[in-house]
Formats: C-alpha cells, structure tokens, sequence
C-alpha cells in the first residue's frame, strides 16, 4: 500500500485527523450508562444506545384527557465557568431544573427527558460527568433519562468548550391543568427560595467579575469559596415538591411560575390572568448573599437587577387565599423554604411602573415594592 506521504500522493483524510474522536465517544457511553439506566422504570424500553428512546405510553389509557406538556432549555453561559474551573457534575442539575422544572408549572407529571452535548472535543470523564449530573437530577425528579447526543464539533468549538440542551415531556389531566384561568381575585402568591442564581443572568456575572478584575479562583470571602464555586451552585429542583403541594391540597394550587430569564415580576405576570396584578413585596424576604455580593462588587442596587435575577425566589406559587399557611407547611416540610409574598388583586392598576405581558403573554401585571430586608429567610 503506497504511504499517504509518498511522493506525488495527497495526504490521506481520516474523521481522528478531521478531529473526531469516535472511540472517545463511545468510551464516554460506556461511562455514563450505569447512571442512565437507574432514572429507568419498567415503562423504558430498549436501554442504552437505541437510535430512539421507548416509553410505554399505555398508562395513558386510563386519563379521561391526558395532555402532554413539553419544554427545551439549556444552561445558558453558566456552563463557561464550568469550564474556566473543570468542574462539570453539576451543569446536569442545572440543566434539569431548567427543563423540567417548566413542566411542572402546568401541573404535568414529567416522564421523560432527552440530553445533547456539544463539545470541541470529546473527554470521556467529563461528558461523563455532565451525564451523571443529569441522571441524577432526573432521578431526584421523577423523570426517565431516555436518551441522548454527544456530538463532537471541532473547529466550531474549541476543545475545552461545550454546551448542553435538553427536552423533556409530562403529562397532566386536561381538568387538573394550572394557569391563569384558575387565578382568582384575593389569591396568595407565595414564594419558595432559590438555591442562589440558578441558571440565568450569567452573562451579567461574567460581566461584573471581569470588570472587576475578579478570577474564578478567587476567594469571595463573603461567600465563604471562591467565586467559581460560589457560582457553580447548582439549580434548586422543584417538581416532586410541587406535586406534592397539588396532590395534599387538591384544587387550592391555582398557578405556578417559574422564575426564570426575565426575572421576578416579568415571570409571575405571566401566569396571572388579564385584569389582575400583584404587589411582590420585597420585606417578605432577603436577597440570598450572593446577590448581595455581585451587587456590591458591581457597585449597584439589587432592584436594579430584579429583571434578570431571581434574587432568592426560585418559584412562585398562586394559592386559595385559606390555604395559605398549608400550603407553606407543605413545602417547608419538603425542604422548601416559603412565604406569602403578595395577593392577586383585579382592576386597574395603581399606577403605571408595572410589568405586564412578558414573554408575548397578554397575561396580569405585577411590580415589585417596598425594600428588601436585612434578615435571613
């Protein structure tokens, strides 16, 4: 066989000389396969490596109208600092609280999920890793980790650069279904905490700490780690807890948001219905301190970043009014902290600095008011 170096003989192109590593990929499989396969129950069919993820749908028979609640998120540039300091266990939660954290706002049960990660280059530790993460949060929600992409992309991303996606489906009976048509006048909304910034308003982050001249690596002595660990914190997961809230308390759970990018008042707008609006109030509660941080090192006030922020308030949560205190009870004790932030009003609005309509919704309007308190929560 003539060598592709040979005189007069173009060198030969191979996918490892192109830059995909195929045997990596398939290394990466075989170390995330035992985590995968414990989010499986009886209903997934065909295990690791099929072209398609099964799910037995025949339990949907006994709904009198099952509907079918879907949602595709990513982690956003939180996976940059990931990056910056090799750590990648816990982008997975991230990416779960993102997606099927949003399922559960309609009131669907979630059942399964798929993952895609796109890298420059292919470790198989770390895929692993992000995997690991994902099927564990999974786990912890309830939701079967079917399937999956890893796709090497080199020259489009540099070797150490990656992002992760994700798509999950639930179900709910078309009767139990929350939202704005709930929603009633006299209503409580009740907040329930943050694990710290989740998932969004990264970029803003980045932007502070750079500004700042600040390095992942340093100590952020205020938060007790160093910036990276700090905000590498991962999303506070929501759905068991929330569906056990529905299930002890059968039809006083009115609607659901999930505070996500557009931050507080944007997010619960859209889940209140036309003609309504609330009055979050800020004493209710203390911005977590890594808001209070990355405000003091930006060198501006927290309200200033209540529209891309969740500054402590992961979820909100609109109840029947003589529910409320149940209804906190019920997510204390399931490890959620919680507390009464507001109450849905109807009629025009006292005034013209609130937020309505966000993400395209023509929904309620809302507003934040009053100063944040100094105490924990």
């Amino acid at each position: 066989m003539t060598s592709p170096s040979s005189p007069g003989e173009s060198p030969r192109s191979t996918y490892s000389e192109a830059g995909v590593d195929t045997a990596a990929g398939d290394l990466a499989v075989e170390l995330m396969k035992s985590s995968v396969r414990r989010t499986h129950g009886p209903e997934v069919l065909g295990g690791v490596g099929g072209f398609a993820g099964l799910y037995d749908a025949a339990f949907l028979k006994d709904y009198r109208h099952p509907l079918l609640a879907t949602s595709t998120d990513g982690v956003g540039t939180k996976v940059a600092i990931a990056q910056a300091i090799d750590k990648h266990d816990t982008i997975g939660q991230d990416l779960v609280g993102m997606v099927v954290d949003d399922i559960v706002v309609t009131g669907a049960k979630p059942l399964f999920m798929t993952d895609y990660i796109a890298t420059g280059k292919v470790y198989p530790e770390r895929i692993a890793d992000i995997v690991r993460g994902i099927a564990e949060a999974c786990t912890a929600t309830g939701t079967a980790l079917v399937g999956g992409e890893t796709a090497e992309h080199p020259g489009l991303l540099g070797p150490d650069d990656y992002d992760v996606a994700g798509a999950a489906t639930g179900v709910v009976e078309k009767d139990d279904m929350l939202g704005a048509h709930l929603v009633e006048p006299g209503d409580a909304v009740i907040a329930l905490a943050s694990s710290g910034i989740h998932s969004n308003g990264y970029s803003l982050v980045r932007h502070i700490l750079k500004n700042a001249g600040l390095g992942y690596g340093d100590r952020a002595a205020a938060l007790g780690a160093t910036w990276g660990e700090a905000l590498l914190e991962p999303t506070r997961l929501y759905t068991l807890q929330l569906l056990n809230l529905i299930g002890r308390h059968p039809g006083s759970v009115h609607a659901l948001s999930h505070v996500t990018g557009g931050g507080i008042a944007a997010n619960l707008a859209r889940v209140l219905p036309k003609g309504t609006w609330a009055d979050v109030d800020r004493s209710t509660w203390s911005p977590s301190p890594v808001f209070r941080t990355l405000s003091d090192v930006a060198g501006t006030t927290l309200e200033s970043s209540e529209g891309t922020w969740n500054l402590g308030v992961g979820f909100f949560a609109v109840i029947a009014a003589d529910r409320v205190d149940d209804a906190i009870a019920s997510l204390r004790s399931d490890g959620i902290g919680s507390w009464q932030a507001g109450v849905v009003q109807a009629g025009e609005t006292p005034s013209a600095d609130y937020e309505q309509g966000a993400k395209g919704v023509d929904g309620g309007a809302v507003r934040l008011v009053g100063q944040y308190s100094d105490g924990a929560k």
